[in-house]
């Protein structure tokens, strides 16, 4: 989820390059997609979890293929499922033991399809992709499982998107200093904007809907804006080695399902970790 900072305008769009009104909307279909599965049916939401994931990770094996870098998709996705599943309905240990599995099928798979050479650089991407975005986006999963675990992804997901909402009006409003090179348009004024806003949604939501306290929902929030930060500057680390400028195209305003799940599926252990020993 990028950060953009002041910037020239671009056709069909805000002054920072970004199509405002197609990021609104597509974000509000999203976020009604969310909140009507999560409150009505949680399996429905693994299912929208599952094929958001499955398109993230498809997005990232057509980027590693510009490199000839050869991810099996079939045992990726099914691995990606099967990890849903066990995380769901068995807990940690399943989720554990079905992405060592999956791993493993991956090393085997490759074994037997593409020869000897680039055995190492094909099944490290493998597993990579197996672990980021798949296995971490299974942690959304274990939040699920609990009573009010609707409640939990709502905040999880909230802080996130608070992230990218204060970083981006902050970074527009006020972004002078740049923060690394990594990524050219995150500024620091932009960061202490994710934080101020992440801040006060975990605050806010973790007393409202949990009945927490409002220090646990204001630690939640600060952990997210720092963790979905580190998730930016990892797909802008993947992006600069393949030497591509965006990993799909699929949401108007945002870019690919990855631009989405990169603060998201960074964000999620932490987050799943505190609520669990908060709650």
């Amino acid at each position: 989820m990028d950060e953009r900072t002041a910037g020239t305008s671009s056709s069909g769009g805000s002054r920072t390059g970004r199509n405002l009104p197609a990021a609104i909307a597509v974000g509000v279909v999203l976020g009604a997609l969310v909140l009507g599965t999560l409150y009505t049916i949680k399996e429905l939401f693994l299912l929208v979890l599952v094929g958001a994931v499955g398109v993230g990770v498809l997005e990232l094996i057509k980027a590693f293929d510009t490199r000839d870098i050869k991810v099996p998709a079939v045992p990726v996705l099914a691995g990606l499922v099967a990890m849903q599943a066990g995380a769901y309905w068995g807990g940690p240990m399943w989720l554990l033991a079905t992405f060592a599995l999956s791993a493993l099928v991956l090393l085997v798979w490759r074994m037997f399809s593409d020869g000897t050479d680039g055995y190492v650089r094909d099944a490290t991407a493998s597993v990579f992709t197996l672990f980021y975005p798949a296995m971490l986006s299974a942690f959304a999963a274990l939040m699920l499982e609990a009573e009010d675990g609707h409640h939990r992804v709502v905040i999880f997901i909230a802080v996130t998107v608070a992230s990218d909402i204060g970083g981006y009006i902050a970074g527009v409003l006020f972004g002078r200093h740049k923060m690394t090179v990594i990524s050219p348009k995150k500024t620091w004024e932009g960061f202490a904007g994710s934080v101020i806003a992440c801040v006060a949604v975990g605050g806010w939501l973790v007393v409202w809907l949990l009945g927490g306290e409002i220090w646990q929902g204001a630690l939640i929030g600060a952990l997210a804006a720092l963790l979905a930060t580190v998730g930016d500057l990892i797909e802008s680390m993947i992006k600069r080695d393949l030497g591509i400028k965006d990993l799909g195209t699929i949401l108007p305003g945002h870019g690919g399902l990855m631009d989405r799940l990169d603060s998201l599926v960074t964000t999620l252990v932490p987050a799943w970790l505190l609520m669990t020993l908060f709650f």
